[in-house]
């Protein structure tokens, strides 16, 4: 029991301190087009490693999630818009599932 407060203190001494020193050790704006475009697409990224395996692994079948992310990609490529995007998605995945399962 005594480790897990120990865990749990580093973890919040950690968190804390990310989020604190940017804001403590750079004080003037960011110039290099390098450093804008990368700290501008990390939430994208974070978002996207977060979604991409649960797309796959939230169906009965990982083949269905591969075919509805493949449907998705297809959807948003070609201009679709987020809502018909998700019904497309969701249609593949019941196809999917009826004639696999």
């Amino acid at each position: 029991m005594r480790n897990m407060y120990i865990y749990l203190l580093i973890m919040a001494g950690v968190s804390y301190a990310i989020r604190v020193l940017p804001m403590t050790l750079i004080r003037k704006p960011i110039k290099n087009k390098f450093i804008q475009s990368f700290l501008y697409y990390v939430p994208y990224v974070t978002l996207a490693v977060m979604t991409f395996p649960a797309i796959v692994e939230a169906t009965q079948s990982p083949i269905s999630g591969c075919i509805a992310l493949a449907v998705g990609l297809t959807a948003a490529w070609l201009g679709a818009d987020l809502f018909k995007t998700a019904v497309l998605c969701c249609a593949a995945v019941l196809a999917v599932e009826m004639f696999l399962l």
